[in-house]
């Protein structure tokens, strides 16, 4: 194939490219607009005016508002995140298991949980968490949002590692069978790493959405960013202000988070590259006796 075509499709000649041009530019053109006539609204409505953005400027308004839903918001999305982690390591090779049962059980509470939404599985928890005194009053909120998350993105992580064990050559599983290792050894030593390197950036979009996903707990009262910044525009009258610097905080925590699994992962690459696939050493002590 040519280098003016794709696997997919031609590449665009000349009166393409001018009509994608003209295309694109009239879009530009309407968003720009768009975008103009919502700060005109937004200006005429009095949002720009200083008094409804200094209050951000005050120390306490961040002490008092923003920044204990930011810690409610990292707290909740940490604690799940981790155990979404461990569950969802705990399914996704429960679904590789040679054992009919572990992975019926395993199928069937992954795709279970993963078809329900998360605000339904936060509710439920929450409901059912305060009808049985499982937690105590004052954790409650913060266990349901923490268990919704899990069940939820637990469940979705089993699939993305499922799915990148299951990408790997075959001949990966062959020469450590070869080799003389057990299927745990080989999943530890040899496929998981493999398959967490791959599948990173999948893994980082999850908890990504687990941190925005933490955001449904302001239904039932807990305390976490966003709930923070309603707060903070009820006692000011500000509430365009206050969401645009919510969604600024959110934005900028994402986009760390994002730049840390880029670098992360860059890093994980280069150094399996230079020891290769699999430390020899390393496996001819899990095969000895």
């Amino acid at each position: 194939m040519s280098g003016e075509s794709s696997v997919l499709y031609d590449a665009p000649g000349p009166r393409a490219r001018t009509r994608n041009a003209i295309a694109a530019a009239v879009f530009i053109g309407i968003l720009a607009l768009i975008v103009a006539w919502v700060i005109v609204r937004l200006a005429r409505n009095e949002q720009f005016d200083a008094d409804m953005w200094t209050p951000f400027l005050k120390v306490s308004t961040w002490t008092i508002y923003i920044l204990p839903g930011l810690v409610g918001t990292l707290k909740a999305a940490f604690v799940s995140i981790l155990a979404a982690l461990v569950l969802g390591a705990l399914l996704g090779i429960g679904r590789l298991s040679d054992h009919r049962a572990v992975r019926w059980f395993c199928g069937a509470f992954t795709e279970g949980f993963r078809a329900i939404p998360v605000l339904l599985l936060i509710l439920f928890t929450y409901y059912f968490y305060a009808q049985y005194g499982i937690v105590p009053p004052s954790q409650l909120a913060f266990a349901a949002v923490v268990t919704g998350l899990t069940l939820y993105n637990g469940t979705v992580i089993a699939e993305i590692l499922r799915a990148g064990i299951n990408s790997l050559p075959k001949g990966q599983s062959e020469a450590g069978t070869a080799l003389g290792l057990r299927k745990s050894q080989l999943m530890r030593l040899i496929l998981l790493p493999q398959a967490v390197t791959a599948m990173l950036p999948a893994l980082v979009s999850q908890m990504v959405v687990a941190l925005k996903d933490s955001a449904l707990g302001y239904l039932i009262g807990y305390l976490e960013v966003v709930r923070s910044g309603v707060m903070s525009a009820s006692y000011y009258g500000n509430y365009l202000p206050a969401l645009v610097v919510v969604a600024i905080v959110m934005i900028v925590i994402n986009f760390a988070l994002t730049a840390f699994a880029t670098w992360l992962e860059q890093r994980l690459r280069s150094g399996r590259g230079k020891r290769g696939e699999v430390d020899a050493v390393d496996l001819e002590d899990a095969i000895a006796p």
